[in-house]
């Protein structure tokens, strides 16, 4: 039955491929004015306003590399909006003529934001205890179900869950991979969020996604419309101080179940003209069961402390997905391109002291205007292991020569390679235009061949990593972008990697970014003032 599953998740990534004589199987038109709510909402719930957003914390940017050092804040529900607001809320709206759409601190392929966000309360003193769904536009809890007593304080758990109908109505076939880029990217953005107010986050990875699914009410298949239901993703506990108790997952689960539950999700609106059979064929072959988790903290290396003296929750923010790079840019200064790629090595630092596993990601940089280093292909192997692996797997001629002593950066070849990154990425200039641009190749066949599920945490780690470039291509000044559409084996052919040992899963460019002044930017949360004034 795992072989099967193997096959299924296998199949489906070889299926989504886009290659250069053709594009990955998509919608053959987009309505633009069809586009699904990127809202989701419950009517029948009793809603709980959470303070006014946008206040700024003290800590700075470059605190987060010691988050010990950082005084907790209690959890309340000022501080647990705060969370909310700086994980998954609006961050700016921008206008163009009469569209208007918003943007998010949790970034999503084609702004479409399958990832929703649930609360869940253990205890009862500033929330009943119960289940809790985030509406970000409206920075407010929907009640969803109500436990009928408290369940030994354990604190508060955030769990994510992804509509994969929202990213398909754009991207058909490929959405499915998508979906697990934003969870990736919205953990990232759980972590730095709590970073912020001095607390940490415990990834919850022995659960099922059963459990997850009884747990968030997302089984209960009368309260969503067909095709627009909602996948389990993750459950997070947030640790605020030292007292939580442990977690009796089977009790939480049964005091939701027997719980009382309201409301209904609303539609998405959209018109459901395309179906995607193989996303639900490979979401069944990657649903996750319950596991005994072995957590292998990898500490590879320490950041390169950073610079950056801006308020963290400014930089978090300001995180933009740049839509065009200036091509005539200076060189990145060296030591800023050192300290972003020193940060998404595997530590004990923010964000990858939630990720307790051992890396499964590489990756390739294409270097175009970094000061100090010539243009052309280096590797950033995350792990001690995977380097010998990669040199067997990829061209004999790259030299694999080391050139830093302070992170595992190695040169492969030198050369122009702004025209190979611009083709690979699509014929996008982003990719050609930055200082630098990326692939994030996986250890890919011996993970899914032994356990299907773990497709999805692949994305995932990518996900982590595309979150951390975000941020500190902000503190150094500058912007990034992640792009999921490439073409996926021309860029094993330029590595040299053959088979399915290893897989590149998603690309990243870091440059200085052009504005695009017909744009208009609004407050994230003028609405909300809007509203009050009137």
């Amino acid at each position: 039955m795992i072989n099967n599953k193997s096959e299924v998740v296998l199949s489906y990534h070889h299926r989504t491929k886009h290659r250069l004589e053709r594009y990955a199987r998509g919608p053959e038109s987009i309505d633009w004015e069809d586009q699904p709510d990127p809202f989701r909402r419950f009517s029948g719930c009793e809603l709980i306003s959470l303070p006014k957003p946008g206040t700024e914390l003290e800590p700075l940017f470059t605190h987060l590399d010691s988050p010990d050092l950082i005084v907790p804040l209690p959890l309340d529900l000022t501080t647990l909006g705060l969370l909310l607001e700086l994980a998954f809320g609006l961050s700016a709206w921008k206008q163009f003529g009469p569209s208007r759409w918003a943007l998010r601190c949790n970034p999503s392929s084609g702004n479409l934001h399958p990832t929703e966000a649930y609360v869940i309360s253990t205890a009862d003193d500033f929330m009943k205890p119960g289940v809790y769904h985030y509406v970000s536009h409206d920075h407010s809890l929907e009640r969803r179900c109500e436990f009928a007593e408290p369940l030994n304080d354990a604190g508060i758990l955030i769990g994510l869950t992804s509509i994969h109908w929202r990213e398909a109505w754009k991207y058909g076939e490929r959405a499915y991979r998508y979906c697990q880029h934003d969870t990736g990217h919205a953990l990232g953005a759980l972590r730095y969020a709590a970073a912020t107010l001095g607390w940490s986050v415990e990834l919850l990875a022995d659960w099922s996604d059963e459990d997850i699914a009884g747990l968030l009410g997302l089984n209960r298949q009368e309260d969503f419309k067909q095709k627009e239901q909602e996948y389990p993703d993750l459950i997070c506990r947030i640790i605020s101080d030292d007292h939580s108790k442990p977690i009796d997952s089977s009790r939480m689960i049964e005091l939701s179940q027997a719980g009382s539950w309201f409301g209904k999700a609303q539609s998405l609106r959209a018109y459901h003209m395309y179906h995607w059979p193989v996303i639900d064929e490979v979401s069944a072959a990657a649903t996750k069961p319950h596991t005994t988790e072995i957590m292998l903290q990898a500490d590879y290396h320490s950041p390169i402390k950073s610079p950056c003296t801006h308020k963290a929750t400014a930089i978090i923010r300001q995180r933009r997905s740049a839509q065009q790079f200036d091509g005539k840019m200076s060189s990145l200064p060296l030591n800023d391109f050192y300290r972003m790629l020193s940060a998404v090595l595997p530590s004990s630092k923010v964000p990858f002291d939630v990720w307790r596993w051992l890396p499964k990601i590489h990756l390739f940089i294409f270097v175009h205007r970094v000061e100090g280093l010539a243009s052309g292909l280096y590797s950033l192997p995350r792990s001690h292991e995977a380097l010998d692996k990669l040199k067997a797997a990829t061209v004999t001629d790259f030299d694999w020569k080391i050139i830093s002593e302070v992170i595992p950066l190695y040169h492969l070849y030198s050369g122009d390679c702004r025209q190979i990154a611009k083709t690979l990425s699509c014929h996008q200039p982003i990719a050609s235009d930055s200082a630098f641009s990326l692939a994030m190749v996986a250890e890919f066949s011996e993970t899914i061949e032994a356990t299907p599920w773990l497709y999805r945490r692949l994305f995932w780690e990518c996900g982590l990593i595309g979150q951390v470039l975000y941020l500190e291509a902000e503190a150094a000044g500058l912007r990034g972008t992640g792009i999921g559409c490439y073409f996926d084996d021309s860029v094993h052919e330029i590595l040299g990697t053959k088979n399915d040992q290893f897989q590149s899963l998603y690309h990243f460019t870091v440059g200085k970014p052009l504005e695009d002044k017909r744009l208009e930017t609004l407050p994230a949360y003028g609405h909300l003032n809007e509203l009050m004034s009137t």
